[in-house]
């Protein structure tokens, strides 16, 4: 190599590919990767090889970041991207095309809402909407053109459990795999593969990263749905590849279990570039390193807070599973044996004055100094929002009833704090909301 100065300072000391010795996965902070030949290049880019092609795609990082979340949810293969968001658009947006048609849950996250019932819109995707738990209602919406269903497996903000079974063999009696967003549960209080479930979501922003530092999102394909059994409905993996002519993903990658991760790798990561940076696969990887032990604390300090609400005077109701007589007990036994979730709302009692339950839920809001008013789920603090005036402001009231969220519905992300400090911080808060002439909230909190 010249030993000009100029040489020297860009390239001296690094030889591409030199293997080292860390333990913990590197940050491999570089936006393209030295080929070891023109031919090297030639066949990454024809998909004849497997290897480092450019940052847009992946990353030696996120690669990593991607083999982990696929092992804990039993999956055969994930792509990671910038975003929960993200993830959910591109995994649909490879199943479904302008002119065909996707089943959804009502009960979903609101910026989802937004992405389904405008976006994919504008798109020409037709998203139906039905009850989640009305199993005749997923059985009537499918079509012809019907191309996936998609649910939470655990709802946000009110913590409803999905039959994932019952959804699963509706979703394959039509001939379509079954999406499932399981960022609220994770892997560790669900693995909805076990369920049925064919492909999964995660927002890795929230419990998978867990310190509200990194943007992420991932999707995980279980390997489950046969995509060759009825290649009709599915030309962009049985048809020869129109950007790579000599080759038809199914057959090539259909047995690794690897196709719908190389077509959405290659077309929709590639074409739209949500790409995940790699110092956030790295915050991602090590948020992951704890997740049974984060999830078991927040799971139950989350139960604490909801038992000391559902006894609550001026709480008049608590949608978390393990709150008595919570309709989605018995779907929590069979679903999440670990344990409930740690993101539940609550309704504070209405007065029947429209701006007055305005002005409670903003008092209480404004009165509570441990748990922060953030848009976000999953982080190691305690957080509060209120979906009505932020995450599904969106919605007519048609949809707010139909999702079972109210206008003085509270959702709550506990956090890792003590859990008597949450409740007290919470208690003192309801006394701030309560009209000062309730006895019974003084006599409560004291």
């Amino acid at each position: 190599m010249s030993d000009g100065f100029a040489s020297l300072q860009v390239q001296h000391g690094y030889v591409p590919g030199t293997p080292q010795n860390a333990v913990a996965t590197p940050i491999y902070q570089t936006t393209a990767y030295e080929f070891a030949s023109l031919q090297d290049a030639a066949d990454l880019f024809a998909l004849r090889k497997s290897g480092n092609l450019y940052s847009r795609n992946a990353n030696p990082t996120q690669l990593v970041f991607e083999e982990r979340v696929a092992a804990l949810e039993g999956g055969r293969a994930a792509v990671a991207v910038a975003s929960g968001q993200a993830a959910v658009a591109i995994a649909l947006l490879a199943l479904a095309k302008h002119g065909e048609h996707i089943v959804a849950a009502r009960q979903l996250y609101g910026g989802t809402v937004d992405l389904f019932q405008e976006t994919f819109a504008d798109w020409g995707i037709e998203v139906t909407f039905v009850d989640q738990d009305d199993l005749d209602a997923w059985r009537d919406a499918a079509r012809p053109t019907t191309r996936a269903f998609f649910a939470e497996s655990v709802t946000n903000p009110t913590a409803q459990v999905l039959d994932v079974r019952a959804v699963a063999d509706i979703a394959h009696a039509a001939g379509v795999p079954l999406v499932i967003d399981n960022t609220v549960a994770t892997p560790y209080l669900q693995r909805p593969g076990e369920f049925g479930a064919d492909i999964v979501v995660h927002s890795a922003t929230k419990y998978i990263g867990g310190h509200g530092t990194s943007m992420g999102g991932v999707v995980v394909d279980i390997g489950s749905f046969d995509f060759g059994a009825q290649p009709e409905r599915w030309p962009q993996l049985t048809r020869p590849y129109a950007r790579i002519k000599d080759v038809v993903l199914w057959e090539r990658f259909g047995p690794s279990g690897q196709a719908f991760a190389v077509l959405l790798k290659t077309k929709y990561v590639h074409d739209l570039g949500p790409s995940l940076s790699p110092f956030n696969a790295f915050q991602l990887l090590q948020g992951i390193e704890t997740l049974d032990l984060r999830i078991a604390k927040h799971s139950a300090s989350a139960l604490t807070v909801a038992t000391f609400l559902a006894g609550h005077p001026e709480v008049a109701a608590v949608h978390h599973p393990g709150a008595p007589g919570n309709p989605g007990a018995a779907a929590a036994r069979t679903y999440l044996p670990k344990g409930a979730p740690a993101v539940f709302s609550f309704d504070l009692a209405t007065t029947g004055d429209p701006d007055a339950d305005r002005d409670r839920v903003h008092r209480f809001v404004e009165a509570l100094r441990l748990v922060k008013l953030v848009a976000n789920i999953g982080d190691a603090r305690t957080l509060v929002a209120h979906p009505a005036s932020m995450t599904h402001s969106h919605l007519t009231d048609r949809q707010f009833a139909e999702a079972g969220i109210s206008r003085t519905t509270i959702r709550l992300s506990i956090g890792l704090e003590d859990p008597a400090d949450i409740i007290a911080d919470i208690a003192q808060a309801l006394v701030a909301a309560a009209p000062v002439t309730d006895p019974d909230i003084v006599e409560v909190v004291s």
